[in-house]
């Protein structure tokens, strides 16, 4: 007789973030149910994503945004599937509209769309939920921005071209849903939130040297 395959066990965003270890070095997400160890940031991608966090912070303070824009060291989304919950590679938050966020405080949890201002994903092998799952959710719970870097061009070609190159794209919530644009090579990267982002697809790429 052939055993039926054991189904994973099923955990709620409550019951993840109960679960989720103190103090961990490791990062977890939760999707559709199921808790994911993500693959620590190394190397190019690590490089990638503490550069680019020094030049939004340059740019937030040049906006006269930097006692309102921060950006944390950790949080965790929470979208508006109940057993969904991710923390993004980079979050600026909105400090004049964090207060009404009841888990911020004691859990770090975002749940609000207001306290949002960008959700950057850096692409690694886990690129399906960055393009599928998170854009989905980003995009259902009323994120106004969110930057997808494919700097080692993972993704399929459908989205990236053939050849594959490295791509930047833009999602800027338009009547609910997002528009993408994608910038290669030299282009400017043009984003509503922060138009003074004064950088090419190629020079972001280039902070993973």
């Amino acid at each position: 007789m052939t055993q039926a395959k054991a189904e994973p066990n099923l955990y709620s965003f409550d019951e993840f973030i109960s679960w989720y270890p103190e103090n961990s070095e490791v990062r977890y997400e939760l999707h559709d149910g199921v808790i994911i160890e993500m693959p620590k940031p190394k190397g190019k991608h690590s490089n990638l994503t503490g550069s680019l966090i020094e030049q939004l912070l340059i740019v937030i303070r040049q906006i006269g945004k930097g006692s309102i824009w921060t950006i944390p060291r950790e949080s965790i989304v929470k979208p508006q599937r109940e057993k969904s919950g991710y923390e993004p590679d980079i979050i600026v938050l909105n400090q004049e509209v964090i207060g009404a966020e009841s888990r911020w405080e004691s859990e770090s949890i975002i749940q609000n769309s207001d306290s949002v201002k960008l959700i950057v994903e850096v692409v690694s092998i886990n690129w399906r939920d960055d393009y599928y799952n998170k854009l989905r959710d980003y995009e259902e719970m009323g994120i106004q921005e969110y930057w997808i870097i494919d700097y080692a061009a993972l993704e399929a070609r459908k989205f990236i071209g053939n050849p594959k190159q490295p791509t930047f794209f833009v999602c800027n919530l338009v009547d609910g849903e997002y528009q993408m644009t994608s910038f290669t090579g030299n282009t400017p990267i043009l984003s509503p939130i922060f138009p003074q982002f004064n950088f090419s697809a190629q020079q972001i790429f280039n902070l993973a040297l």
